[in-house]
């Protein structure tokens, strides 16, 4: 994607020093564009924690990226008891989202080849690389699968905009490129079909107005931003034809794990008779799990990212401010899990399917 018309990544080697990783602070978003060194471990990690970089794709590639800087750092003689160190520290950083711990599996795969550690440290940046343009790879298809979807709604309204709604950010900033849930946005737009986004400030955090709104105006797609709560009246009011969301985690029947709140929508589109579709990658599924809501990890984060909210002032200085009062206590949850009977499709790199057992398995057989 581009920034002032300069195409970044979300993630890279710095050119100069391939020892040093880079990536997009958005923490600073979208008030300023901002790159960010992480030269060892412990600054994956952080990154992960406080949130430099999020969103699944990313996170995954961030973690694989941490893990070459481990294997960079790790000494000869103690270099694998420090990789399944840095493995377990990374996994620890963000409970919900699957892509996390398959790329630290898949690094940790490559890494316990036998070789010598000069070749296995050439292997884990050959191999974090990979991932990261797998992730643009599988993004670009899902994008090509869900363009689909949106043209046949335009084709339904002759002359009208296409409405879409969204939650949270599951754009190219939360994977290395090009994204899950706007992917097909950007197609459809880059197409010539007239598209709208809804874009929900998606509170605590407010991923939706500060990334999605941020980054949906860098490629010129129009969009309104709109409350958190605004979703269902817009749904009531015919002012919405297709919700489209990312996903943390999605198990084997198609139960979707997503930033809190994404229940709440899916809910109101199946009353309003509103597809509900879940863009991802198959990195995102969980294999192993058949039950979201009784085995999905969900993260509980600070609860001052509820008590208090960020933003510009009107002098140019961006200040955190308290919401409510100072004794007020607070919970924050981070995700909550949406049954796969509220799913129309899921869109995959493979193609679109239903959110079940049999049809997530007939496009991913080797995890049958």
């Amino acid at each position: 994607m581009k920034v002032d018309g300069h195409a970044y990544r979300t993630i890279w080697l710095k050119p100069e020093d391939p020892r040093i990783v880079q990536v997009i602070d958005q923490l600073k978003l979208p008030h300023a564009f901002e790159v960010k060194n992480l030269v060892c471990l412990e600054d994956a990690r952080r990154a992960i924690s406080d949130m430099t970089v999020r969103g699944a794709g990313l996170i995954g590639a961030c973690a694989a990226y941490g893990m070459y800087l481990a294997a960079l750092e790790a000494s000869d003689t103690g270099f694998d008891a420090f990789l399944q160190q840095a493995g377990a520290i990374l996994k620890a950083t963000r409970p919900t989202a699957s892509n996390l711990a398959w790329a630290v599996d898949r690094m940790l795969g490559t890494l316990s080849n036998g070789a010598a550690p000069a070749i296995r440290r050439i292997l884990a940046k050959e191999t974090a690389n990979a991932i990261a343009d797998e992730d643009i790879e599988h993004c670009r298809n899902i994008a090509a699968h869900g363009q689909g979807l949106i043209a046949a709604i335009a084709q339904r309204k002759p002359g009208q905009v296409v409405n879409i709604l969204t939650h949270c950010n599951a754009g190219w900033l939360a994977f290395v490129d090009i994204g899950s849930a706007t992917a097909p946005i950007y197609a459809a737009h880059d197409a010539g079909i007239a598209v709208h986004v809804w874009v929900d400030e998606t509170r605590p955090r407010n991923q939706g107005a500060s990334l999605t709104a941020w980054e949906l105006g860098q490629h010129g797609v129009p969009h309104t931003l709109i409350a958190d709560n605004a979703g269902g009246h817009l749904m009531q009011h015919g002012l919405v034809d297709v919700v489209i969301t990312g996903a943390d985690r999605v198990t084997r029947n198609g139960d979707v794990a997503n930033k809190i709140g994404t229940y709440l929508k899916a809910l109101a589109a199946r009353d309003n008779q509103i597809p509900f579709y879940v863009a991802l990658p198959s990195s995102t599924f969980d294999f192993s799990l058949r039950d979201g809501i009784a085995q999905i990890p969900i993260e509980e984060r600070d609860p001052d990212e509820v008590r208090y909210i960020s933003g510009q002032t009107t002098h140019g200085l961006v200040e955190s401010v308290r919401i409510c009062p100072t004794s007020t206590p607070a919970r924050n949850w981070g995700f909550d899990v949406t049954p796969a009977r509220l799913v129309t499709q899921l869109i995959c790199e493979r193609g679109l399917c239903n959110a079940n057992e049999a049809a997530i398995l007939s496009l991913f057989p080797e995890h049958c």
